[in-house]
């Protein structure tokens, strides 16, 4: 399924203080104020004028419009008839001349049914709810549909009660498989579409007319957004505090908030259980606050929510990136500020065998992100942290105990500095270009240079994942182009583009401006990087990443930029690719991966899901059990105690995660050092692939110096 990004996917992170609240205005008439006329026909100029991507405002672009704007109003098509649809289209062709000249009259119309529909319906469900006469069995065999993004609207009302019926009698019976008796699900299930229909009672011209104006931008790009006033003093007073909350990173899809990933260091990502594609349906505040549903909510509204002080407790409903049923969980974070010793380089050592009874010691340095005290650096404090600094520093201790060889570890960096990205590679290789910026007029900035000798001069493995991003991947692809190192892992996350925000009449516009590509000339943009020798993955790329954004700007490339390259890489990848797949076919961690890729793939393309109680509770009892039987095989493999049962594997993954928690928020030593390094089975794997390289490059260069009079290094 293809993300649909609903109201605008600017990800706003969840990582801050003073959350304010006010109490609701009445229900006023939505309509378009003279200010956002002529901020529409502002917008308009830009898109034309600033955005990378050369779109005409044309009847096509407006049909486009009028589709995107439907679905992102009703993504579940559970609201609109087939009627409001065909009454939509008789103003298809037309939405790029109302844009132009700012009229928003049609626009406002949509959504005025859309408002009317959802609170009409919204009152009958919650009657049904409330009539103790109304019954639910449970028994019968009936299924929903899950995924209605391709299904028609209803054509008359007793099809959509049919299928209302059926949406309420899913959520009931996913409360009553958490243990809850009919009542309490009822009763919960009535207080969440309360919340939402006054939540839509209280929507302003405002709302409509930034969901309206971010289906127009959305079609140029996933990362061009609309901010209303509101938004944009939201993003303001946000990006000005410290940096407390649960730091999370999120977007809207769908009708759902989405996790798009954690802060490194951050609250979520210590406490370990909520994970990137999670769905967040709820929120609460303490220990026994009220969960408050938050579907269909806008993306800076269900933010106000998650944040909050330092110390408090917040309380997250989400549906699991893999449940297949939707039945959710809740899970508790404490509040925290994200210190920058948490998002830091750190450092430790693995030892490898060669297969030559010789030990090899490998270097790594894991880095969460490309990080900078801009504040200390303009103050000239010569002591001021960054990325580089940090990682020169590791490097330097690597090499004074002598590592073989270093793996640099990428994996989960969302980015950030564009300088950091270009002098962190300034530490591996020579003077030369490290990225190309193209702007829509095609000129092309190749100022971003190492300008240095490098630092590091010996065998270089980078491990990246689908959650390496921006700045990570202009490095790895750097690394890459050089023939500098071997790049190991997950196809990258793809985001090649850079954003500037400007303020329009009303609001703030985000706007895609430039594209980065590579020194070869490849961009980063959709594809991301390929690692050399590929890891197997959990994660589906047809759902994480940027390629899974509707109208991402495409691939593509430009002509490549003089460099060097240090080492015939490409040479090895096949004899490397060989020990790695035979090393991994019998190792118990890498069947573990497989064998759940294999078990979602099971249920990727389940269409439907099951009304039916009896049903439901075997199909959880199958997967309770199949996830047991996979772990126990990993266990059994690395000489473990397999588990008795479900409960037992559940019981002690509880303990564990308990504990590793309670050692993560009271440990204060070694905080440059990786933990638990040797129960990391990609890195191990990482340090057997850099180790089989090192042993071929030697040979390469022993085959070469008894053939030739000139010597060859390692460096050449």
């Amino acid at each position: 399924m293809k993300i649909k990004t609903s109201i605008f996917t600017c990800a706003l992170i969840a990582i801050f203080s003073l959350g304010v609240s006010a109490k609701a205005p009445p229900q006023k008439e939505l309509k378009p104020t003279k200010m956002q006329s002529k901020t529409i026909a502002n917008v308009v100029a830009q898109l034309n004028a600033r955005h990378y991507r050369d779109l005409a405002f044309n009847d096509s672009l407006s049909e486009r419009f009028l589709d995107k704007y439907i679905d992102n109003l009703d993504p579940g098509r559970m609201f609109f008839y087939e009627k409001d649809i065909t009454a939509f289209k008789k103003n298809a062709n037309n939405y790029d001349d109302f844009f132009k000249t700012g009229k928003l009259d049609a626009g406002f119309e949509i959504y005025k049914t859309y408002q009317k529909r959802v609170i009409a319906r919204l009152e009958t469900v919650i009657n049904t709810l409330e009539n103790k006469e109304t019954i639910f069995d449970f028994s019968k065999d009936e299924e929903m549909v899950i995924d209605r993004s391709e299904m028609p609207f209803a054509k008359t009302t007793a099809e959509a009660d049919t299928l209302w019926y059926n949406r309420i009698k899913l959520a009931l019976l996913n409360f009553k498989l958490t243990g809850k008796s009919i009542e309490e699900a009822r009763e919960t299930v009535t207080k969440r579409y309360k919340n939402q229909l006054n939540r839509v009672k209280q929507q302003s011209s405002a709302d409509a007319f930034e969901v309206m104006v971010n289906a127009l931008t959305l079609l140029f790009d996933p990362h061009t957004n609309y901010w209303s006033p509101r938004t944009s003093e939201n993003f303001n007073i946000n990006m000005s505090l410290s940096l407390e909350g649960i730091g999370a990173v999120l977007q809207s899809e769908d009708e759902f908030t989405k996790v798009v990933s954690l802060v490194p260091g951050g609250p979520a990502a210590k406490q370990g259980d909520l994970k990137p594609a999670d769905k967040i349906v709820a929120v609460g505040q303490g220990e026994k606050g009220e969960l408050v549903d938050v579907t269909s909510w806008r993306l800076d509204e269900v933010v106000d929510k998650i944040r909050g002080a330092k110390n408090t407790i917040v309380r997250l409903e989400v549906l699991p990136k893999n449940e297949v049923n939707g039945v959710t969980k809740v899970i508790k974070i404490r509040r925290d500020e994200v210190q920058l010793e948490d998002q830091a380089a750190k450092y430790g050592i693995i030892t490898v065998p060669d297969g030559e009874d010789d030990i090899k010691k490998i270097g790594v340095i894991h880095l969460p992100a490309f990080y900078i005290n801009f504040d200390q650096a303009n103050k000239l404090n010569p002591n001021y942290r960054s990325s580089t600094r940090d990682v020169a520093k590791l490097l330097e201790k690597l090499m004074a105990e002598k590592v073989d060889g270093v793996i640099l570890d990428l994996r989960n960096n969302g980015g950030g500095s564009l300088k950091e990205a270009t002098m962190l590679t300034d530490l591996f290789i020579d003077q030369g270009p490290v990225v190309q910026i193209r702007t829509p007029d095609g000129y092309i900035d190749r100022r971003n240079h190492a300008r240095h000798r490098a630092l590091y001069r010996g065998p270089l493995t980078v491990l990246v994942n689908r959650f390496s991003a921006s700045a990570s991947e202009i490095f790895a692809g750097a690394i890459q182009d050089y023939q500098r190192g071997l790049i190991i892992g997950v196809q990258t996350f793809g985001k090649g583009t850079v954003q500037s925000v400007t303020p329009t009449i009303e609001g703030t516009l985000k706007l895609t401006e430039s594209k980065f590509y590579r020194v070869s000339g490849d961009s980063t943009q959709h594809r991301g990087v390929v690692p050399d020798i590929t890891f197997p993955t959990v994660i589906d790329l047809t759902e994480v990443g940027e390629s899974a954004y509707d109208d991402a700007l495409p691939w593509d490339r430009i002509a490549a930029v003089k460099h060097p390259k240090y080492i015939d890489i490409p040479n090895f990848i096949e004899p490397l690719s060989f020990r790695h797949k035979v090393r991994i076919k019998e190792d118990p961690d890498f069947t573990f991966v497989k064998n759940q890729i294999a078990f979602l793939a099971e249920n990727k393309n389940k269409k439907t899901v099951s009304l039916n109680e009896k049903v439901r509770l075997q199909e959880k009892q199958k997967i309770e059990q199949r996830s047991v039987e996979i772990e126990n095989q990993r266990r059994i493999g690395k000489g473990m105690k397999p588990y008795k049962d479900y409960e037992a594997f559940k019981e002690e993954a509880e303990t564990e995660e308990e504990a590793e928690k309670s050692k993560i928020s009271t440990s204060t030593k070694n905080l440059d050092k990786i933990e638990k390094l040797d129960e990391d089975a990609e890195v191990l794997e990482a340090g057997h692939i850099l180790v089989d390289y090192i042993t071929l490059l030697k040979a390469t260069i022993a085959k070469h110096n008894a053939a030739q009079a000139a010597p060859l290094t390692e460096s050449e």
